[in-house]
């Protein structure tokens, strides 16, 4: 006898260059689908209006294949949760679109998700005993912030970049080092072919803020001179080398402002999020210094995607608090 269905939400993600649709059952994902658009890494980085395009040619492609993939049909949805902050502004207005034309053509509700607050949420897709209190490091191509979650949807940011973000430091040290957009695996695959004893270390930024917070640019500037000041014969000899302290640079300052912020808040629990979760180095940086009190997303779920936006919408509709989608490309939690 099958279980009773409980809540059906449509999950909608287009805040960049993934347009990503899911489907949950309460707080189970039924189904979910992302496509990424492969012709930005010509340009060497997303392209806004390039990006709008794909994001209308394929929005309904991978709703109606969630539908599909869960055998339900969409006038049986009782919630659509879309993205509508931040990101590309022209990306969001076509999810946003999406998501009303489907609140209004069959009359269910429909709530905005901060995409953060979504990459928060994301930790619970496959730990839903994961409460408050725990720490959130929240670490992409767009965004690096610390957060104390004290309870779902209440943030309270401890830290974050001040400049780039760490996922936007491995794309621009990945093309200053001959690697195509995105960068981040390229180099992780990289720094592992490292020789063993090379001594190379680039610099770890430390703010002059007793918090933690975070600097990439300076390091990116470090590689680049350092790059320019060794030539080409030997950049190509040990591009593994630079890889691999780049990388280290970078989980070294992540996981350095967690402890102060575990430190600060007596918080032992971090859930790490985010496309850069994904980082492997990363992933054993952080279960090395927080053993099973570091927990990480599938690395289909640290990249954009829609389950952990319908996630986000569940939680906002079991406290009450659902709102009407309103486009704010710097928008934050």
């Amino acid at each position: 006898m099958s279980n009773p269905r409980r809540m059906i939400t449509l999950g909608i993600e287009t805040s960049c260059d993934e347009t990503a649709a899911a489907l949950l059952d309460g707080p189970s994902v039924l189904a979910s689908e992302i496509y990424t658009q492969q012709t930005h890494a010509a340009y060497g980085g997303v392209v806004p209006e390039m990006a709008s395009r794909a994001h209308l040619k394929k929005i309904g492609v991978v709703c109606r294949a969630v539908y599909d993939r869960a055998g339900i049909r969409p006038q049986q949805t009782d919630l659509v949760a879309v993205t509508d902050s931040p990101g590309l502004a022209g990306a969001l207005l076509v999810g946003i679109g999406f998501g009303l034309g489907m609140h209004t053509g069959y009359g269910m509700p429909i709530t905005g998700v901060n995409h953060l607050d979504g990459h928060i949420h994301s930790a619970l897709l496959e730990h839903p005993d994961l409460s408050p209190p725990f720490l959130s490091l929240v670490v992409s191509g767009g965004h690096t912030a610390l957060y104390a979650v004290r309870n779902m949807g209440r943030y309270e940011c401890l830290g974050k970049t001040v400049d780039d973000a760490a996922g936007e430091a491995f794309d621009k040290v990945g093309k200053l080092l001959g690697f195509s957009y995105p960068a981040g695996r390229a180099i992780e695959e990289e720094a592992a072919r490292a020789r063993p004893g090379g001594g190379l270390k680039f610099p770890i930024a430390r703010l002059s803020t007793s918090g933690p917070g975070f600097s990439f640019s300076g390091l990116k500037t470090a590689v680049r001179y350092f790059i320019q000041s060794k030539g080409a014969a030997y950049v190509n000899d040990h591009r593994p080398e630079i890889c691999h302290a780049f990388q280290e640079a970078v989980v070294g300052s992540l996981l350095l402002n967690s402890r102060t912020a575990a430190g600060q808040t007596g918080i032992g629990r971090i859930a790490v999020v985010g496309g850069v979760a994904c980082n492997g180095r990363l992933r054993r940086a952080f279960g090395d210094a927080f053993g099973a009190n570091a927990i990480f997303p599938s690395p289909n779920y640290c990249t954009d995607n829609a389950a952990m936006i319908a996630r986000a919408g569940f939680e906002c509709f079991k406290r009450n608090e659902l709102r009407r989608p309103s486009m704010d490309p710097v928008g934050g939690i």
